[in-house]
């Protein structure tokens, strides 16, 4: 007895069993729709949100959130470097390493990037040795030249565990029959797969000591560091940098973050999730919309009600709030049961996927062909709440032109049959 008389109308023109069973129908499609729409872009997105989480776990999986190395020569003192870095609170782990470009011989030839680790500190800053398929990183001892690879390279390579590799660095050694560039024959003693082909099939991994001896280094290139907020590795390390460059007497240090090296892959990924966002929200829309011709039909059905209403004293802008209200009404319907559909399916979209599989021997995302062979899902209440929002407004756009209509009856016009 105490709500609005707009809101007690509306909820009972709800309730009540219209006449015309066309506009019940036509109010059923635009709850279906709606549901179906939200539905579909809260999966969508969490499936995106998957992608871009699992593609970024393999990414940092294999690089540090952020580096430090000299500009004009070598950190040479990297253990003290290396623990004026942990001293930051927001350094988790830290390693030094050693890079350069190298050409690779086995049966056939291919170009890699040759990386120098040590395999005592490198479970700091990475996880490649999750990523082993065969030996283990700890067989990368100081001085016996070993090398371990990706899975793509030393099949490039024609290369398998125990066979030799010859390296070949753009640094060249004076002969008496000229210039040569330097090379060693190196054993491989690992491969690993970590599920990226920028990784697996051009980085070789070999111990930190052994590279500088290759590349005729006194020290490593410089620091990798792993950090508790990756969104943080630039201002983190770029003041790391300067403590470093303070205390250790370097002029310089370069400092580079993760997100420099994939910057260009991971804004094409933010891109494609807002075109999607559009592109689904749209398809909300034209569901929202139906709400239109719903309530349309529905203000026509009830000129004589309205009428009657205007004549004991209900104002335009009451009309215009109980159609408003009903239509809402239907919107919310849908919209609640596109969430409520939508994050089941988010939450049991992989294993959906393996039973479709399972059960009809099908095969979305094949192995041979996708780095990543499952469908991933993250559920993200941010993006539910965003899209339940926009729904929303939706629905309440779709009711202001019917509503208005509503408000414009002319009592006389609408009793003249009656």
């Amino acid at each position: 007895m105490f709500r609005p008389l707009e809101v007690f109308i509306g909820l009972r023109y709800t309730r009540a069993k219209r006449r015309n069973h066309f506009i019940s129908f036509i109010s059923l499609v635009s709850i279906l729709g709606i549901a179906v729409g939200v539905t579909a872009l809260i999966t969508v997105i969490s499936v995106m949100n998957g992608f871009d989480g699992e593609l970024k776990q393999r990414i940092l999986g294999m690089v540090s959130h952020a580096t430090i190395e000299g500009v004009d020569s070598s950190v040479r003192d990297w253990p003290q470097a290396i623990e004026r870095a942990q001293k930051n609170p927001h350094v988790i782990g830290a390693a030094p390493y050693v890079e350069g470009q190298a050409l690779l011989q086995g049966v056939h030839t291919s170009g890699a990037l040759i990386r120098g680790i040590e395999p005592r500190l490198e479970a700091r800053v990475s996880d490649v040795g999750s990523h082993m398929v065969a030996g283990s990183l700890d067989d990368l001892v100081e001085g016996r030249f070993g090398i371990v690879l990706g899975q793509e390279l030393a099949q490039t390579l024609g290369v398998d565990l125990g066979d030799a590799v010859v390296v070949y660095t753009p640094t060249f050694s004076v002969t008496p029959i000229g210039a040569l560039p330097r090379s060693k024959r190196m054993t491989v003693v690992g491969i690993f797969a970590a599920g990226m082909q920028e990784f697996d099939s051009g980085l070789a991994l070999m111990q930190m000591h052994d590279a500088q001896v290759l590349y005729r280094l006194d020290g490593p290139t410089g620091i990798r560091l792993k950090l508790d907020d990756m969104f943080r590795a630039w201002s983190v390390a770029r003041e790391i940098g300067q403590d470093l460059a303070a205390n250790l007497g370097s002029n310089y240090y370069r400092v580079t973050d993760w997100m420099q090296g994939h910057s260009n892959f991971f804004k094409a990924i933010a891109m494609e999730k807002k075109v999607m966002f559009l592109i689904l929200s749209l398809i909300v829309a034209v569901a929202a919309f139906n709400l239109v011709s719903t309530l349309v039909m529905l203000v026509q059905d009830k000129q004589a009600d309205i009428a009657i209403l205007r004549t004991l004293g209900q104002s335009p802008r009451s009309i215009m709030g109980t159609f408003m209200v009903q239509g809402i009404l239907v919107g919310a319907l849908g919209i609640g049961l596109g969430v409520l559909f939508g994050v089941l399916l988010a939450l049991n979209l992989p294993e959906l996927v393996r039973w479709i599989e399972h059960t009809f021997h099908v095969t979305f995302l094949s192995p041979d062909v996708y780095y990543i062979s499952e469908l991933p899902s993250d559920l993200h209440w941010n993006d539910v709440i965003w899209i339940t929002l926009t729904a929303f407004v939706f629905c309440i756009l779709a009711t202001l032109y019917p509503a208005w209509r509503a408000a414009r009856t002319q009592p006389a016009a609408a009793l003249r049959y009656e």
